[in-house]
């Protein structure tokens, strides 16, 4: 049985800079948050493998603007600039989970935070659409909550397949250039 996953959106499109706004008035930005879920619920079954054991799983999605990206980069990164994506695994800390626990409530993963000002900008670079570049960018930030990471090329490089793979799971194609 495919892992189930609790998630919990939440968007400020209103505090992004008018390109962002534009863009979500002309319909380019048209992540539901059915369309999460199922995504999420994807990317869990392909990623089942690197999970921890649960029936269900707790993530939080938070869509924000630069500013507001950059007080917690600064906060949490020391690194006073606004970014893409910021993922705050909640199991990189050793917590004691009984199997009545994890019978009885979702294993919180943690949170991803993106910039839509960020994403917007990337996606015009990259040309393809602010959600094929949302979904680019949560995937990763779920890798990095289930425990991948990139300190290297080449571990980075591994991570940039396996989101590949997770967005095809999800029927967004991306072109991986190496």
């Amino acid at each position: 049985m495919p892992p189930k996953v609790e998630l919990y959106v939440e968007s400020c499109f209103q505090e992004s800079t008018p390109a962002v706004a534009v863009n979500i008035e002309a319909n380019q930005l048209l992540v539901s948050d059915d369309t999460w879920k199922a995504w999420f619920d994807k990317w869990l079954e392909i990623l089942t493998p690197d999970l921890p054991p649960a029936l269900s799983y707790e993530i939080g999605l938070r869509l924000t603007n630069d500013t507001q990206i950059q007080e917690l980069n600064a906060q949490y990164r020391q690194e006073n600039k606004p970014t893409d994506v910021l993922a705050f695994a909640s199991l990189e800390t050793d917590f004691p989970q009984s199997e009545e626990m994890l019978a009885s409530q979702p294993l919180y993963l943690g949170d991803i935070i993106v910039s839509l000002d960020t994403g917007n900008r990337q996606a015009q670079q990259q040309e393809h659409s602010l959600t094929t570049e949302l979904a680019w960018l949560t995937a990763h930030g779920l890798l990095h909550l289930v425990g991948w990471d990139h300190p290297d090329e080449e571990s980075l490089m591994e991570m940039l397949k396996q989101q590949v793979i997770l967005l095809d799971g999800v029927g967004i194609f991306i072109n991986l250039r190496e």
